[in-house]
């Protein structure tokens, strides 16, 4: 490839600010690449039982992005890919592109009867490891591409069944993992971010209390392809909660946890308190906060919450959280507007924790600016933008603005590179 050949945009990460960056750049003439370590687009949203503020299921916009997808011409999907390493160069980037090996490769028609048959079950990760399902399957009901994937290492030595029951011939239990060279023009970062893991919140019973949850695996409960087939239920012994607590800003806003504020932990359990109180009307619902931040159209969503018979909002720092004899959680609260300590029980607790970046992992290979927190930072001179909570924490609508404005930036960064080499070309042949 040289000067006079566009070269494609390389988009990291198929969740919502990935998809979107890539087909608004796609439908703007552009050629994309879009990449994921995960073997299906869609990343974190489509874990969500439903969005705020309409209380809408995240299925919905995911299909219409794929029927995108499907008829674009101009996207190049690489799932079970990563970055590994790039090079600057005088016509954008040279980088090195690493794939898993493509044990169910694109015969696959997702009929499903190696599923049936095989006998291994791992920990499944869509459900955040709270149910189990076969070792080759399809990622979740959504999943696009649709084909099936298989965990190689959880397979019983010898064992060829899945091999046997497929008719295409879409196997290879000896399939080796890929390098693969790409010349891009500019790269879109859309890494996405991991939840604070609750394990490092032990006073707060995370990890040590069955019933101590993060609220992400609060919308796995909820869904109806979730692990309880969208009931909400005490994983000590399945039975419904009489009293659910959520606990706000659990490790976030702690200088000894995530210094900052997340920006929408708030909006996401004023969510869940409706759909607690939805599916469980005699449920009494508690949300304990340090501060109530709804902006804009979320201020309608605390006004609606706050109305809902059975919820009740306290402003206090719950310390600790302790099993009672009984059962039941008991948890130690600052009661700060009644200027008091107070005990208070629940059955189920749900922990708001923090977004973590997923560029804290690494840099990929790419020398890449970040703020204090971890976040990434835009390098247009560079041609290295940053978009969704790979730059900052936000929600899905905001995600997909800020997609859509770093497709338009890389698509002046690539054709600025471009042209000044082209510049250079030139001046160098007169």
């Amino acid at each position: 490839m040289n000067a006079t050949t566009p070269r494609p945009l390389l988009v990291v990460g198929a969740g919502i600010a990935g998809v979107t960056a890539a087909l608004e750049a796609a439908e703007a003439g552009h050629q994309v690449v879009l990449i994921d370590r995960e073997p299906a687009v869609g990343g974190r949203v489509l874990r969500h039982h439903r969005y705020f503020p309409k209380m809408c299921p995240p299925a919905c916009g995911m299909e219409v992005n794929i029927q995108r997808l499907e008829r674009s011409r101009r996207v190049r999907a690489l799932m079970q890919t990563e970055l590994v390493a790039a090079r600057r160069d005088p016509h954008g980037w040279s980088v090195t592109l690493a794939s898993a090996p493509a044990y169910v490769g694109p015969r696959c028609t997702a009929c499903g009867e190696c599923s049936q048959v095989c006998p291994a079950a791992v920990a499944d990760p869509h459900n955040l490891g709270m149910s189990r399902v076969p070792a080759i399957r399809l990622p979740h009901g959504g999943a696009w591409p649709r084909q099936y994937v298989l965990d190689r290492s959880a397979c019983p030595e010898g064992c060829r069944k899945c091999v046997e029951a497929c008719k295409c011939d879409a196997i290879d239990l000896g399939a080796q993992p890929g390098k693969s060279e790409l010349e891009a023009g500019a790269i879109v970062l859309c890494t996405g971010w991991q939840p604070y893991p609750i394990e490092k919140l032990p006073e707060l019973g995370g990890g040590e209390l069955q019933d101590v949850i993060a609220n992400v695996q609060l919308e796995r409960l909820g869904a109806a392809d979730g692990p309880t087939q969208g009931k909400i239920l005490r994983p000590s012994d399945g039975q419904a909660p009489r009293a659910v607590a959520f606990v706000q800003c659990a490790g976030s806003r702690d200088v000894n946890h995530l210094p900052y504020c997340s920006g929408i932990c708030c909006q996401a359990s004023l969510k869940q308190a409706l759909y607690v109180r939805e599916q469980l009307p005699e449920c009494a619902v508690t949300i304990y906060y340090i501060d109530r931040r709804t902006p804009g159209r979320a201020e309608d969503l605390l006004a609606r919450v706050t109305a809902t018979a059975g919820v009740n909002l306290i402003k206090g720092k719950v310390g600790r959280i302790e099993a009672s004899d009984g059962g039941q959680l008991v948890l130690r609260v600052e009661d700060v507007e009644a200027g008091r300590l107070l005990e208070a029980k629940a059955d189920l607790v749900v922990l708001a924790t923090g977004m973590v970046p997923n560029l804290r992992e690494g840099a990929l290979g790419l020398d890449l600016r970040r703020d204090e927190d971890g976040f990434g930072l835009d390098d247009l001179d560079a041609g290295v933008l940053v978009a969704g909570v790979a730059r900052r924490p936000e929600d899905v609508a905001a995600c997909v603005r800020d997609a859509t404005g770093a497709a338009a930036k890389a698509i002046v960064a690539a054709a600025s590179c471009a042209s000044s080499s082209a510049g250079g070309a030139a001046a160098r042949g007169a």
